[in-house]
């Protein structure tokens, strides 16, 4: 029984996980089981090249930067399960206790936190009712969002980066990972404001 899974290797999911992470000395975080899958194989970064995204040096490409990431959250915080080559194809249930399962298993959840891209195949079966059109994309794409507020789409249930109505750019889809974990941090610290910040004088 995982406390809360995270779908999605890219930006806003290694986000938030990173943020999760590393709140794992906080007392109200310090039992809690995190997992993210890792698939990437459909990441909008495989093709990217950054020279204008905040602390990363120009001329990183996407496909270094997921790689890197995920490094990152084995090598800082090894006590988050990474569960890669694994896609989420249905979600059953509610909270506080959802199915997940997967082409290659079946998981309990206390929430979910879907941040797996916005193109329209998107095909998770039992969150096909909360898609629409996404507001902040050229119609002729066709993307598509979650339907949501402040990153919420049910009780239990959250969705991060371009799937929750951003624009597909990495500081938003980071930053949008991040607002999801601190949103879950305060649920676990009965509803007091939380968020998670290392400092060079501990």
């Amino acid at each position: 029984m995982f406390d809360v899974l995270i779908f999605g290797g890219g930006v806003s999911g290694v986000s938030c996980a990173l943020v999760l992470g590393s709140a794992v000395n906080k007392p109200y975080a310090s039992n809690r089981k995190i997992g993210i899958f890792t698939h990437q194989k459909t990441s909008n970064l495989q093709e990217a090249l950054f020279n204008n995204a905040y602390g990363i040096a120009p001329g990183t490409t996407g496909a270094d930067l997921l790689s890197q990431s995920t490094a990152q959250l084995a090598d800082r915080y090894p006590h988050v399960v990474q569960l890669a080559n694994e896609k989420v194809i249905k979600v059953a249930g509610a909270s506080p206790e959802f199915t997940v399962t997967t082409n290659k298993g079946v998981y309990k959840a206390g929430c979910i936190v879907v941040a797996i891209g916005w193109t329209n195949t998107f095909a998770i079966d039992g969150l096909m009712e909360y898609v629409v059109p996404h507001k902040k994309a050229i119609p002729e794409k066709n993307r598509i969002q979650l339907r949501n507020t402040d990153h919420k789409v049910a009780e239990g249930i959250y969705v991060a980066g371009t799937l929750a109505g951003w624009r597909s750019q990495l500081a938003i889809a980071a930053g949008s990972g991040a607002a999801v974990a601190t949103d879950i941090l305060t649920v676990w610290n009965d509803g007091n404001q939380s968020q998670s910040h290392d400092s060079i004088r501990k």
